[in-house]
């Protein structure tokens, strides 16, 4: 550790500082400029050249974007063509259609799960609301549910969305990863959802069954009747819960009122359920009539194909590389369409032509469908632009290889790195894509020598890092808080500790299976 790696560690300290403070001054820089500002400041303040910077700043931006803004692109429009032609909520209802009272978290799960693949968490809940709200009102009084039916369903779902969001490709977060670490896409892919299942169902069904009857939870009885087409009056309240099984911060604070579903403020620069920002699905998409009329022209069959066939061309590519005595000519044809940007592509070509034409969809329609998709994901694409730019700068001004030196010499565990990097940065500046692209290319040297397993987990575990301590800042936790008609202390204690959970346990997860590399 010479001293010129010290300084360019403390250049990388005060980036992440200033980075932070940009994002949550009063100023309140849109993360994208932040980013852009801070690549500048770190590669001038670390000595490179003064010719390249301009460069660095480039390359970094449009590598980024050809390689997962394309991606991102091709899922926004695949995930709109499935909500507006009723995919998904044909295979959430087939699903737990099937279930009993006690076994509908596990099925709610699995549904959230199927639908999390290639939806954003907030894309995700709110067309999994209607069927929430609906399943919740045939829940009341039903015996072996304690508590909040709400509470008892939507837990599973939120569980399982943002463990899908965080951790397993092909979601932005992850393919931002693999692609800046240079992971096997088919194994992170595996290990992702080897890390996911037992996340899931211990953030979900199991956290929920122990909050339900401890949460009391109604949501507005307009928007209740808006999901799923029932009068206001014949929606049922939920149970109350003793006063003893409460803690402080379920009620107002200091005296305060607590607004009326729909009315609360959020901070500048979050989206609340109102709003939706960011998120190319309306919550009038939901109603009853359209639901109805969906689900008779979907096939269920045709449903499920169009969610998995995206990763299944990824994991195809995978096993054609591992398997012996593949023909040439498919292993070629394979690795062609096992490619992120063209398995993609496919999926949302497959859900035009299968899903979203025969279900009666005008051209017109389809068009405009996907072009209000394209709309809600510009911002991520800038902020993954800013992301690609500033990781290049710590590559080529030498921080990344000053952190690589560090951290062999100081034997830290890349894992728990990778994890705490991303947990610090999501948390304190409000997005995980901005703890994602950071905590990558800070780590992405230090990558480059470990072991491919090593590398996927890595991949994991950053993205676990991502989504955990979901607080204020943060657009879902508004969407739950104001969907589900949620004190700050109750969304507190169910959006952001399941988050926390996921974090967690898919950092435990990755360290356990790095034992086998």
């Amino acid at each position: 550790m010479t001293a010129h790696t010290w300084g360019l560690l403390a250049v990388l300290a005060l980036s992440i500082v200033a980075l932070i403070a940009l994002i949550n001054s009063r100023l309140r820089l849109h993360p994208f400029l932040a980013l852009t500002l801070v690549s500048l400041a770190a590669a001038i303040a670390a000595g490179e050249p003064a010719g390249k910077i301009a460069e660095s700043l480039e390359t970094g931006a449009g590598g980024i974007l050809g390689d997962v803004g394309v991606t991102l692109a091709f899922g926004a429009m695949l995930g709109r063509l499935l909500s507006d032609s009723g995919a998904t909520d044909r295979i959430a209802r087939l699903i737990v259609d099937r279930a009993g009272g006690r076994s509908l978290p596990w099925y709610m799960a699995g549904a959230a799960f199927v639908i999390g693949i290639p939806m954003f968490f907030e894309v995700g809940l709110i067309v999994l609301l209607p069927l929430i709200f609906s399943v919740a009102r045939r829940l009341h009084g039903e015996h072996g549910v304690k508590g909040s039916p709400y509470v008892y369903l939507a837990t599973p779902a939120i569980a399982a969305l943002c463990t899908l969001h965080g951790m397993v490709p092909p979601h932005p977060g992850p393919l931002i990863a693999v692609d800046g670490l240079h992971a096997n896409l088919g194994l992170t892919i595996g290990v992702g959802l080897v890390c996911a299942v037992p996340t899931v169902v211990l953030a979900g069904p199991v956290y929920g069954r122990w909050l339900a009857p401890r949460l009391a939870v109604q949501p507005d009885r307009t928007l209740v009747a808006q999901f799923t087409g029932a009068e206001p009056d014949a929606v049922p309240a939920s149970p109350a819960v003793p006063a003893t099984a409460g803690a402080p911060g379920d009620g107002p604070r200091n005296g305060e009122p607590v607004p009326a579903t729909g009315t609360t403020a959020a901070p500048a620069g979050t989206a609340t359920a109102g709003t939706m920002a960011a998120s190319p699905v309306s919550p009038t998409a939901g109603t009853a009539a359209a639901a109805e009329q969906r689900r008779r022209t979907v096939p269920t069959g045709w449903a499920v194909a169009a969610v998995l066939v995206p990763v299944l061309l990824m994991l195809l590519n995978t096993l054609s590389d591992l398997l012996p005595g593949v023909p040439p000519a498919l292993a070629h044809t394979l690795a062609l369409t096992g490619e992120p940007v063209v398995a993609m592509f496919c999926g949302l070509l497959f859900a035009l032509l299968a899903v979203a034409l025969p279900g009666g969809a005008g051209g017109e329609a389809i068009r405009a469908s996907l072009g209000e998709s394209l709309r809600s994901v510009s911002g991520i694409l800038l902020i993954i632009a800013g992301g690609g730019a500033f990781n290049q700068v710590l590559k080529d001004s030498g921080i990344g290889a000053a952190v690589e030196s560090a951290a062999s010499g100081a034997h830290l565990n890349v894992l728990v790195l990778g994890w705490f990097l991303a947990l610090l940065l999501s948390f304190s500046t409000g997005s995980a894509t901005v703890g994602i692209v950071a905590a990558t290319g800070i780590l992405a040297p230090t990558a480059a020598t470990e072991p491919s397993l090593v590398t996927a987990l890595l991949v994991v575990a950053i993205g676990a890092g991502s989504i955990g301590l979901n607080y204020v800042n943060h657009a879902g936790f508004w969407l739950v808080k104001e969907s589900f008609g949620m004190t700050l202390g109750q969304a507190t204690k169910s959006h952001t500790v399941i988050q926390t959970m996921v974090s967690v346990c898919g950092l435990l997860m990755t360290l356990l299976l790095s034992l086998l590399a």
